[in-house]
Formats: structure tokens, sequence, C-alpha cells
């Protein structure tokens, strides 16, 4: 995949709309569609929200936010030094069918970002947590 830009945020949450029009720019000049746009910006609130929650117990806090490109995939990658965490493996699967009071805490952002986004990844690169949040043009 191509790099097309990357640059890094103080993690935290006043900050999550100007990471989130950064990224929204990048993918309106690349061409993807407008209709996928308000699903890019929403997977990205969502794993942004969390990052800025929950990765660190103390600043400094940061998360580079990377933005790649390969034929009509459009991706984004969050990568921060935080408390190593896979969301895709370790955030709770949640029960849809139970009632709202019997359901466990958390879990509903990971999937809602599964549902909006053609693919997510988790890897661990060294001290940092990357998560890819790819969009298909065509889809």
């Amino acid at each position: 995949m191509a790099l097309l830009a990357e640059r890094v945020f103080e993690a935290d949450r006043e900050g999550i709309g100007a990471m989130t029009s950064f990224v929204i720019a990048q993918a309106e000049s690349r061409g993807l569609p407008p209709r996928r746009l308000p699903h890019l910006e929403l997977a990205l609130e969502e794993a942004l929200v969390n990052i800025c929650t929950y990765a660190y117990r103390e600043p400094p806090r940061e998360v580079t936010i990377r933005l790649l490109e390969e034929g009509s995939r459009f991706s984004v990658e969050l990568v921060d030094e935080g408390i190593p965490f896979d969301p895709l493996e370790e955030a709770p699967t949640p029960d849809l069918t139970a009632d709202l009071d019997g359901r466990a805490v958390g879990g509903l952002g990971v999937l809602l970002i599964r549902r909006v986004t053609d693919e997510v990844h988790y890897r661990r690169e060294g001290s940092r947590n990357v998560l890819a949040l790819v969009l298909k043009g065509e889809a």
C-alpha cells in the first residue's frame, strides 16, 4: 500500500473532530465515494474515542494516523503506544438478543466498526497498537 499522508495528534477526545476532518479530507481527495464517507467517519470516531479514553494511563498520549491506498482500497491506520489491546479479539461480542438491562457493557463499538467498514485489522508493532480500517471504493 502507498502511504498518502501521516500525522501525529494528541490522543485527546477534544481533538477527535480535527483528526476526523484530516482523514475525511484525504478520503475525499482520493475519490472515496461520498456514500462511504459517513461509514468512514463513524468507524473512525468510534475507534478514536476508544484510543483517547482507554489506551493510555498517563500523558504523553499520541495517536498517529496513517492514510494508505492500494487500488480502490483506502486504509486508515490508527497507531498508539498505549496498553496492548486487540479489539478484534479482546472486546466482548455483544448479545444483541438480550434485554438492555441484561447486556454486558462493551463490544458494540467494535461491532459497529466491523459493520461499516470492509475490513478491520489489528497488529502489534513493537510497543504500538495498529488498528487498520479499510474501505473499498466500489462498495
